[in-house]
């Protein structure tokens, strides 16, 4: 089905597109939604399949479309981060987040949550390693099975589980929350 979208949509079929968008953007704007200030998720995610269109045709299917997809993502997450200054990013951030809880949106989750508990991901996940955001990411927002990660990852099932595993830990670690409470 995936791959019949893309060949169409490289053929330049509209809807096919629009299929293919309508599919993933759940997946991508949720990921996005983990790593970017609120108020910037929406922004990010159109420029993410603005991006992902104007490279289609790029698209060999040497891998899933799923995971040329997800390295779109990251290098539209890692754009948006080069183009702000990393100092003015950690000064504002708290600020903007903040200020983004009052109105309500749509990248806003369907769950109520926790707003400090959300800054505090965030910042967590920017200051581990990027192989343990990476599987943090394609395990939370992506809502991917262990096996399917295990698969992307060219890792067998218990290799990506340890890699989870450490993951948690690292961000655990990072955000200073005990395992134990």
């Amino acid at each position: 089905m995936i791959a019949e979208w893309v060949r169409q949509a490289i053929d330049g079929d509209q809807q096919a597109f629009t299929q293919i968008y309508e599919h993933f953007l759940p997946s991508v704007h949720k990921r996005v939604w983990y790593v970017i200030p609120t108020q910037d998720v929406e922004d990010v995610t159109q420029e993410i399949f603005i991006a992902m269109m104007r490279s289609l045709h790029s698209f060999r299917g040497d891998a899933k479309f799923s995971t040329w997809l997800r390295v779109i993502t990251n290098r539209q997450v890692a754009n948006y981060y080069r183009k702000r200054s990393r100092a003015d990013h950690d000064k504002n951030v708290a600020l903007e987040d903040a200020e983004s809880m009052n109105a309500p949106e749509l990248s806003q989750p369907a769950n109520p949550v926790d707003y400090d508990d959300i800054m505090l991901l965030r910042n967590g996940l920017r200051n581990i390693p990027e192989h343990y955001q990476e599987i943090l990411l394609m395990r939370f927002a992506e809502g991917m099975r262990f096996q399917d990660i295990a698969n992307d990852l060219n890792k067998n099932l218990d290799a990506a589980k340890s890699l989870f595993r450490r993951a948690v830990e690292a961000l655990r670690d990072e955000i200073g929350e005990d395992p134990h409470v």
